[in-house]
């Protein structure tokens, strides 16, 4: 056979919308490696986010390949690509009983020489399938197929985001990719692509004291959780220093004053702290998502005092940490809760509870060191989110402190 050839299904194609159609064809599993690539999510020389599929899984595809060799095996469900340009879709001549829909062939340059980087194909969904098909001890096995046809990364990605949301795939993944779409999405994704976009900057900025220390699929070695950064600037953008330079409109904001005050205050918690920072978890809840949380609170009462006259620095942050540091048991010890109670260091879990007394912990030895009046936080039913928030973000007065953090506590690690 041939280095370069194509391969022809019969196939329908299916108008859904202006500008958007899809092709739905069978093709042999076996095949599809020939003519598309998983787009592995990764990040290139520059930190961006490339790509937007997970790691193979491989106990999965063992348990679908050792299904494949059975009697009678059955996958009703498609897989689905994204082709580039180059793929056709040639019309017969017969007029389809529909309006939406007409027969036809769709034709696939395969050139076995591609990478595959340079194939025509990106499997959006079906992953793990294609795998097992591909290892199965099996001649042959027809799959469903559900294609479209775009070169544009971004729709790849969102389509990748929208199928793979309703089922169980880590949400870290669908957090890290949200910043590099613009698309429409649920309105519970769209809130978190701002979120996520400071996240994301965060982490491989190179200026950020965080740089490299949030927990993602493509931060592997990180080790504060991404979770715990993503309740820490939701909570500050919904009632914290954040909140004064977000747009209510777009739900959106001044990005760069948003970074500057994020970097000034954990540059100052970083130096006030040295011996807790950059340690595991389990060794520092300074770098546990109790001791992320809680902190974040601390820096938007921190910045309370200053703004809007004045957006606190670095050293306006180290003198006000400087007042609780000797109060701090990060690593060792034990916390003094009253006046005889103590509570070991390490027994603080990352539940709302726990975050909640260790928040009133801070902020009432920061307020006594300063002067001024005690704020308790208490755990509080949450307030049903408006259905347009995912355009602009909850009013400030409809949050409190202690709301934030029951809200936070839903999605506990």
């Amino acid at each position: 056979m041939a280095d370069r050839y194509q391969l022809r299904f019969p196939a329908l194609e299916i108008r859904q919308s202006e500008g958007t159609t899809l092709y739905a064809f069978a093709a042999d599993g076996k095949q599809v490696p020939l003519f598309a690539a998983v787009s592995r999510v990764g990040r290139d020389s520059a930190a961006s986010i490339t790509g937007y599929q997970r790691p193979e899984v491989v106990a999965h595809i063992a348990a679908i390949r050792q299904y494949l060799e059975s009697g009678q095996p059955m996958i009703p469900n498609s897989i689905v690509i994204a082709f580039d340009g180059r793929v056709k879709f040639v019309p017969t001549r017969a007029k389809s009983p529909t309006v939406y829909s007409r027969p036809g062939t769709l034709v696939i340059p395969v050139d076995e020489r591609h990478t595959d980087a340079e194939k025509p194909g990106w499997i959006v969904d079906g992953q793990q399938r294609t795998a097992a098909i591909r290892e199965a001890r099996i001649d042959e096995f027809p799959i469903c197929v559900t294609a479209f046809v775009t070169a544009n990364e971004d729709d790849q990605r969102a389509q990748f985001i929208l199928v793979n949301s309703t089922k169980p795939l880590p949400k870290g993944l669908i957090y890290e990719l949200l910043p590099s779409t613009s698309a429409a999405l649920p309105v519970g994704l769209q809130r978190k692509r701002f979120p996520s976009y400071l996240l994301d900057r965060l982490n491989y900025d190179d200026d950020s004291p965080l740089q490299g220390l949030i927990r993602t699929p493509t931060t592997a070695d990180g080790i504060i959780k991404d979770n715990s950064v993503l309740r820490m600037l939701e909570n500050s953008l919904y009632d914290g220093v954040l909140y004064y330079y977000r747009d209510p409109e777009s739900g959106e904001g001044d990005i760069d004053s948003m970074l500057h005050v994020l970097k000034e205050y954990w540059m100052a918690v970083k130096a006030t702290f040295p011996d807790a920072w950059g340690l595991p978890p389990r060794r520092s809840r300074l770098m546990h998502g109790v001791g992320i949380v809680s902190l974040g609170f601390v820096m938007d009462a921190i910045a309370d005092e200053n703004l809007p006259a004045h957006t606190p620095d670095t050293d306006d942050f180290k003198g006000a940490l400087a007042e609780i540091a000797p109060f701090c048991r990060w690593t060792g010890g034990y916390w003094l809760l009253g006046r005889d109670e103590l509570r070991r260091w390490n027994d603080f879990q990352n539940t709302p509870r726990d975050i909640s007394v260790l928040t009133d912990l801070l902020l009432d030895e920061y307020r006594r060191a300063t002067r001024k009046p005690a704020r308790r936080v208490s755990k509080q039913r949450v307030h049903s989110e408006p259905d347009n928030c995912a355009v602009s973000w909850w009013p400030r007065e409809s949050r409190s402190i202690g709301q934030s953090i029951a809200g936070a506590g839903r999605q506990a690690e």
